[in-house]
């Protein structure tokens, strides 16, 4: 296992942190991003920037929460990126010793690297002391769809539900339209989410405030882009997504129910690919569908958007999800049994909005 050492990151790679974070062995996450970090920022989360060193470079956005009593929190988001996936505790080791080193207090590194799950990965980081905890992030489970292909290639290799949904909403006329980032664009998409909540997924929208500043951040650093199919003269299909380096992400959608275009949302999203494909992108990510264990569950309250995004492709990709680890045992014993639990319920109680 090859040793690495850690170290906040330069003003000069923070100024160019994307093209950092995008050049890390996995290809980076859009949520390890300079635009997440100032989304964060406003949600009373510090960003800092972590830089790993050793047989290659790694730049990691950490999100910083300090609680009273017991120090900080480091949750680094989608992270640590890696080569393989024995490098993680090295790097946390690495991570430790710098907080130890600067004397940072800090008394636990929450991670959830994009690895691929699987008995032996899962046992390795229990061996290596991490704790197992829940998932945060709605992608620990997704449908990933290899977009190298030519578009004419790759519309063949879609599954025959979405490819045939394609075709015949281009017969029948549908027509998708990239919309510029407006408010009362915004506004309309942030509505089409809100009916979404349709049938058995019924999660907590974050306030309007939130999307309208995610979304602009993500737009004015270039990789955003907002698409809408109209009816009747009204949105009613819509959908956010982003470019991040080589990885395209369907970030926000929605719809209005009983629509009468058939394939709409598919063919929205088969000209989004191509739009992000023209950009460099080689892998798209639906963002979130039920594990694949539980993808034909109809009782998941994930199973209806599952069904949609495994009409592109069959594949359901579980990552290993979230892990903690420790540095400080007794202030994590406080925190996972009280301080957690509190802290989320007081910032739902005060805003009404997740506390990660």
């Amino acid at each position: 296992m090859p040793e690495f050492s850690a170290r906040l990151a330069t003003a000069d790679e923070i100024a160019n942190w994307d093209a950092h974070v995008t050049a890390n062995p996995n290809g980076g996450n859009m949520l390890q991003s300079k635009p997440f970090a100032a989304v964060k920022g406003r949600q009373g989360w510090k960003p800092v920037y972590v830089v790993f060193e050793g047989s290659y470079t790694s730049y990691n956005l950490v999100l910083e929460k300090t609680f009273p009593l017991l120090g900080s929190l480091w949750y680094m988001i989608k992270g640590p990126g890696v080569a393989d996936p024995d490098d993680v505790p090295d790097m946390l080791a690495a991570g430790e010793a710098m907080v130890k080193r600067l004397k940072l207090n800090v008394f636990a590194i929450k991670v959830e690297p994009d690895i691929v799950a699987g008995e032996q990965v899962r046992a390795m980081l229990r061996r290596a002391g991490l704790v197992d905890t829940f998932n945060i992030q709605p992608n620990d489970s997704t449908a990933l769809l290899d977009v190298s292909p030519d578009s004419e290639e790759l519309l063949k290799n879609l599954h025959s539900r979405g490819r045939n949904a394609i075709r015949r909403a281009q017969r029948e006329g549908v027509e998708v339209r990239t919309m510029e980032p407006t408010e009362a664009n915004f506004r309309a998409m942030y509505e089409l989410m809100g009916q979404a909540k349709q049938g058995q997924l019924t999660a907590t929208l974050r306030s309007y405030g939130y999307y309208r500043h995610f979304w602009q951040q993500f737009v004015d650093a270039g990789y955003g882009r907002l698409l809408f199919v109209y009816e009747d003269g009204k949105p009613s299909v819509g959908a956010f997504v982003i470019q991040y380096g080589h990885k395209g992400t369907y970030k926000d959608g929605g719809s209005t129910p009983r629509r009468s275009q058939y394939g709409d949302s598919h063919l929205l999203q088969w000209e989004a690919i191509k739009q992000l494909k023209e950009l460099g992108v080689t892998e798209y990510d639906f963002c979130g569908t039920p594990p694949a264990a539980k993808r034909k569950d109809k009782d998941h309250p994930q199973y209806g958007l599952g069904l949609f995004k495994t009409s592109f492709t069959k594949t359901v990709t579980d990552f290993v999800g979230c892990y903690d680890y420790v540095i400080s045992g007794v202030k994590y014993r406080v925190f996972n049994s009280i301080g957690e639990r509190v802290a989320r319920q007081l910032y739902w109680r005060k805003y009404r909005q997740p506390f990660y």
